[in-house]
C-alpha cells in the first residue's frame, strides 16, 4: 500500500485500524454483560441488603422485648423503630416536594399497582388508625409517669408517617421512577422495614394482650381461692402500679385502642406490600399494551354484577356479626360458655362449605372459558400470589396442627368433633379459593385463547365481505351483530355474571371470616383442644403465629376477589 511523502506508520495505523480478534471481540462482549449485568443489578442489590439488615435488627429488638421485657432497659425497640420512621419521613418529604417534580422522572406507570380497591382499603385503614392513634395517645397521657418516653412520643411520630405514606401511596404507587435510582430504592426499603417492625410490634402486643387474658383469669381463680381460705384477698397490693385504676377517661381510651388496634395491623401489611412493588418498579419501562382500561371498567361496578352473591352475601355478613357479639358475650359465662362455642363452629361450618362449592363453580367456569393468561414480568401480579400462599401457610398450619389434637381425642368428645369439622373443612376452602383467585388474576381481560382464536379467524376468512359490513351497520345502529358474534358475546356476559355473582359472596365471607379473628374471638385458646395436646406454651405459639397471618389472608382475599369482580 503506497504512503503520502511524511507520512508515518503511526498515521497510516490511525487511518486503518486493526480490527480485533475473534477472541478480544468476545472478550469485550462479555465484558460488556458483566458490567450490563453489574449495573443493573447493583442498585436493587444494595438497597435490597439494607433493608433486610435494618428489619432483623429491629426484628431483634422487638421479639427481644416480647420475650424479656425487663432485659431491655432503655426502650431501644421503640427508640429504633422511631428513628426509622424519622428518616422515611424525610425521604418522603424529599421525593414528593423535590424529587417527583424533576423532568423525566416517572416517564412510565404500572397500570396494574394501586387499584382502586386497594387503594379505598389502604384509605379506610389508615383513617381508621388513625382514630387508634387518638385512644392510645390518650391512654399514654394517663399513664405517662410509669411509662418510657420513647413509647409516649411513638404515636406523635407515627401519625404523620401514616398519613403521608397513605398520600405517597394513594398519589404515587404506579409511578416507575427512573432517576435517583439508589436514593429511592434504599428510601422506600427503609419504609418497607418501618412497615414490617411496626407491624411485628403490634402482633407482639397482641401477643401479650391474649396472654394477659389469660393470666387474669388465672389470677381471678387463685383470688377467689384465696378470700374463701383466709376470708379476705391479699392479691390487690401485687397489681402492677401502671394502670388505668379507677379514671372512667383512661379506661375508655384504652379499650378503643383494644378494639380497633387490628385496623392498624392490617394497615401496616397493605402499606407494605404496595411500598414493595414501588420499589420493584424501579427502573422499570412499561409498553402501552400492559394497560387493558381497569379504570373505565371499575364503573361497571354501581350498576351491574351480583344480585345474588350480594344478598345472601350480606345474610352471612348479618348472620357473622349476630354470632361474633353473642360469643363475646356467652364466652365468659360459664354456663354459656359450650353454647358460645357451639355458635362460632355451627357457623363456620355452614359457610365454609358455601364458600367451597362458590370457588369449585369459579374454577369449572374458568375452565370452559379458557382465556390466554397474561404474561411477562408485573410485580403487582407476582406479590398477588406470593402474599394469598404466605399469608395462608398460617391457617393452614393452625388447622392442621388442630386436626392432630383434635383427632388424637384428648379433648371432649363433642368440642374434639366440632374442631376435627372446622379444621378439615377450612383446609378444603382455603386450597379451592386460592386456587380460584390465583387462575383468575392471570386471566386475560379480553382475549380467548388460541384455539378459540384459530376457530373465530378461519370463520372471518370465510365472511370477510360479509362482516364488512356488518361492522359498518352495527357503527350506525342498523343491524345486530351475526349469530356467530353474538353467541360468543352472550356465552361471555354469562361467564361473566356467574364469576360476579361467585365473587361478591365470597367478598362478604372472607370480611365476615376477617372481623371475627380481628376483633377478639380466638377460640383456638380457649376449647382446649389444641392446649391439651401440645402444652400451653407451645400452643400459644403456634396461635400467635398463626392468627395474625390467617387475619391478613382472609383481609386480602377480599381485595383480589373485588378486582376480579371490576376486572371481569
Amino acid at each position: 500500500m503506497s504512503r503520502e511523502p511524511g507520512a508515518t506508520e503511526l498515521d497510516t495505523f490511525s487511518e486503518t485500524p486493526r480490527s480485533p480478534s475473534s477472541d478480544e471481540r468476545d472478550n469485550q462482549i462479555h465484558q460488556g454483560d458483566l458490567d450490563s449485568i453489574w449495573t443493573t443489578s447493583r442498585r436493587p442489590l444494595i438497597s435490597g441488603l439494607l433493608g433486610m439488615n435494618v428489619f432483623l435488627l429491629g426484628a431483634a429488638l422487638v421479639t427481644g422485648q416480647a420475650f424479656n421485657p425487663n432485659g431491655l432497659k432503655k426502650a431501644e425497640p421503640q427508640i429504633f423503630i422511631v428513628l426509622l420512621m424519622g428518616g422515611s419521613l424525610i425521604w418522603m418529604l424529599w421525593y414528593l416536594l423535590w424529587a417527583r417534580n424533576q423532568p423525566g422522572n416517572s416517564p412510565h406507570t404500572d397500570h396494574h399497582a394501586g387499584g382502586i380497591t386497594v387503594i379505598v382499603g389502604l384509605v379506610i385503614f389508615a383513617a381508621v388508625s388513625l382514630l387508634v392513634f387518638i385512644f392510645r395517645i390518650g391512654y399514654l397521657m394517663h399513664v405517662k409517669d410509669c411509662t418510657p418516653a420513647a413509647q409516649v412520643i411513638s404515636p406523635f411520630i407515627e401519625a404523620p408517617f401514616l398519613a403521608l405514606q397513605t398520600y405517597l401511596l394513594w398519589a404515587h404507587s404506579k409511578d416507575c421512577i427512573q432517576k435517583h435510582k439508589l436514593i429511592t430504592r434504599s428510601g422506600l426499603m427503609v419504609i418497607l422495614s418501618a412497615d414490617l417492625l411496626l407491624w411485628l410490634n403490634a402482633v407482639t402486643e397482641d401477643t401479650m394482650h391474649e396472654e394477659i387474658e389469660l393470666e387474669k383469669a388465672k389470677n381471678a381463680a387463685l383470688n377467689i381461692t384465696a378470700v374463701n381460705e383466709e376470708g379476705n384477698s391479699d392479691f390487690e397490693g401485687n397489681s402492677t402500679t401502671c394502670g388505668c385504676s379507677d379514671s372512667a377517661t383512661c379506661l375508655v381510651f384504652r379499650k378503643g385502642f383494644e378494639v380497633l388496634y387490628p385496623f392498624n395491623i392490617e394497615y401496616y401489611l397493605m402499606a407494605g406490600c404496595m411500598v414493595y412493588v414501588m420499589w420493584k418498579n424501579v427502573a422499570r419501562r412499561v409498553t402501552p399494551d400492559h394497560h387493558h382500561g381497569t379504570d373505565k371498567v371499575t364503573l361497571r361496578m354501581i350498576y351491574e354484577g351480583g344480585i345474588f352473591g350480594l344478598v345472601f352475601g350480606a345474610m352471612v355478613l348479618i348472620a357473622g356479626v349476630t354470632i361474633l357479639v353473642l360469643y363475646q358475650v356467652w364466652v365468659i359465662r360459664e354456663e354459656l360458655r359450650l353454647v358460645a362455642f357451639f355458635l362460632f363452629y355451627g357457623y363456620h361450618i355452614a359457610v365454609m362449605p358455601l364458600m367451597s362449592l362458590c370457588c369449585l363453580a369459579g374454577i369449572v367456569v374458568h375452565m370452559l372459558e379458557k382465556r390466554v393468561h397474561q404474561d411477562g414480568h408485573n410485580p403487582t401480579r407476582k406479590l398477588d400470589v406470593v402474599l394469598l400462599v404466605a399469608a395462608a401457610i398460617g391457617q393452614l398450619a393452625l388447622s392442621y396442627f388442630s386436626l392432630v389434637a383434635a383427632a388424637a381425642g384428648t379433648a371432649t368428645e363433642l368440642m374434639g368433633n366440632l374442631d376435627l369439622s372446622y379444621s378439615l373443612l377450612t383446609l378444603l376452602e382455603i386450597i379451592l379459593q386460592n386456587i380460584f383467585i390465583i387462575e383468575g388474576l392471570h386471566r386475560h381481560p379480553e382475549q380467548l385463547a388460541k384455539n378459540k382464536l384459530r376457530k373465530l379467524l378461519k370463520f372471518r376468512k370465510k365472511r370477510v365481505q360479509e362482516e364488512k359490513v356488518t361492522e359498518d351497520t352495527l357503527l350506525d345502529g342498523n343491524m345486530t351483530a351475526p349469530p356467530a358474534v353474538q353467541e360468543n358475546r352472550e356465552k361471555k356476559l354469562w361467564s361473566k355474571r356467574a364469576i360476579q355473582e361467585i365473587c361478591a359472596f365470597l367478598i362478604f365471607c372472607n370480611i365476615m371470616l376477617w372481623i371475627i379473628p380481628a376483633f377478639g374471638v380466638h377460640p383456638q385458646f380457649e376449647n382446649g383442644v389444641g392446649k391439651q395436646f401440645f402444652g400451653f406454651t407451645a400452643w400459644f405459639v403456634m396461635v400467635n403465629l398463626g392468627q395474625p397471618l390467617s387475619v391478613f389472608y382472609r383481609m386480602h382475599s377480599v381485595g383480589a376477589l373485588m378486582e376480579l369482580y371490576i376486572t371481569e
